[in-house]
């Protein structure tokens, strides 16, 4: 299902070009994306707790399904790709939020950060599909081919998902008398603890995602291969760090299980804090620096999702969830809606004019903030104790 949501960043560098666009009105269009999938998860969210998670999560699907093809036939300049590619955001944030509800219910907390992790890694499985796919298919057909390749992922998706779900019962839990959103949410101080640390979390992970191919491109570029090749390559090396935010997830969420949640948390927020705030100086040095770098950020910059989804699930009651991941993924999306905009900005104000900037360290040092924003966040949780692994409910 999430074939889709690279695509535009593996082929930014030839977009660029093709449709004339600054690093602004580039970052616009990320940003259109991520305020797309806010609006969508806050809806969506909200929408499951009234009339389940899985009828949800379906009718998602086969939405996205529908816009990843009308992005894929019709998005052939900015204005038609800002249009079309936040569609596809509209349409696919009750994929995500559900998701989560629906393991929720099907695991006990002990073996609950294991299992939501192995959920958030299949989606970096996909991020590092799209950019594979897209990398190959830029260079034999351009972004057309690269589009249409990338929007077959949803529509196999909704299909296996249809097979999967087809005998999940669709459960609606009653709210107990007198509980409140207010209370069992805003309230909560750990939860909203929670909710601003994803909220800065998704500030970094979601520029650094992003921007961070055409960085690739601009290193390679730099220190000599051509254009085209450089998108491709650059395309294949952000799929590497996706696939290690894939090892993260499926990883971190298990160690927490075992450490607890607050502890992980903090040293994974605080390590992409620090890889946020140098890895746009390392232009220039060796692409195997770059690299190495470029993998460890991969790695800690999304291996606290799961983790923070997880304490979520057992901070808030499950009649609530759904509220909860609402406005979590409002405040988070709507961040990292912004941050792409404003990584842009910077890179217009620091270089001259061109698509391959030279200077970056500057824009990644605004993600970086938010990486200090999510330790300061995993800093005043409570200590959580060490859970020891029981059996998931049947």
């Amino acid at each position: 299902m999430t074939s889709m949501f690279m695509t535009y960043a593996a082929t930014l560098p030839v977009l660029r070009v093709e449709w004339g666009m600054s690093a602004t009105a580039a970052g616009s269009i990320s940003t259109g994306f991520q305020l797309g999938y806010a609006v969508s998860l806050v809806v969506f969210s909200a929408l499951a707790d009234r009339v389940g998670a899985r009828h949800v999560f379906l009718g998602s699907a086969w939405l996205s399904a529908v816009s990843a093809l009308l992005f894929a036939a019709f998005a052939r300049s900015y204005l038609t790709g800002l249009i079309l590619y936040t569609l596809v955001a509209l349409s696919q944030g009750g994929t995500y939020t559900t998701a989560i509800m629906l393991f929720a219910g099907r695991y006990a907390p002990a073996r609950r950060g294991a299992a939501v992790g192995w959920l958030i890694s299949s989606s970096s499985a996909g991020y590092a599909l799209s950019l594979v796919v897209s990398g190959a298919a830029v260079r034999w057909g351009g972004y057309p081919l690269s589009f249409l390749v990338s929007a077959l992922g949803p529509v196999v998706g909704v299909v296996i998902a249809w097979l999967v779900l087809g005998t999940t019962p669709n459960v609606v839990h009653p709210r107990r008398e007198g509980a409140r959103f207010g209370t069992a949410v805003l309230k909560n101080r750990p939860a909203i603890r929670l909710i601003l640390g994803y909220t800065f979390h998704s500030w970094e992970l979601l520029g650094m995602w992003a921007w961070t191919p055409a960085f690739i491109t601009a290193v390679l570029a730099v220190s000599g291969t051509g254009s085209l090749r450089a998108v491709e390559l650059a395309a294949y090396v952000s799929a590497v760090f996706h696939l290690m935010g894939l090892v993260a997830s499926s990883s971190m969420g298990r160690l927490s299980d075992a450490l607890g949640r607050r502890v992980v948390l903090l040293g994974l927020a605080a390590t992409s804090a620090c890889c946020s705030l140098v890895f746009g100086w390392l232009i220039g040095l060796p692409v195997a620096a770059v690299f190495a770098v470029g993998a460890l950020y991969g790695f800690t910059a999304l291996g606290d999702s799961p983790v923070l989804s997880t304490a979520l699930t057992e901070t808030v009651g499950a009649a609530h969830l759904g509220a909860a991941l609402a406005l979590r993924s409002f405040m988070g999306f709507g961040a990292g809606a912004v941050a792409p905009i404003v990584f842009g900005r910077l890179l217009d104000l620091t270089n001259a004019p061109g698509p391959l900037p030279t200077t970056w360290g500057w824009a990644f040092v605004t993600l970086g903030l938010g990486g200090l924003g999510a330790a300061w966040c995993a800093r005043g949780l409570t200590h959580d104790r060490v859970r020891a692994a029981g059996p998931a409910p049947i």
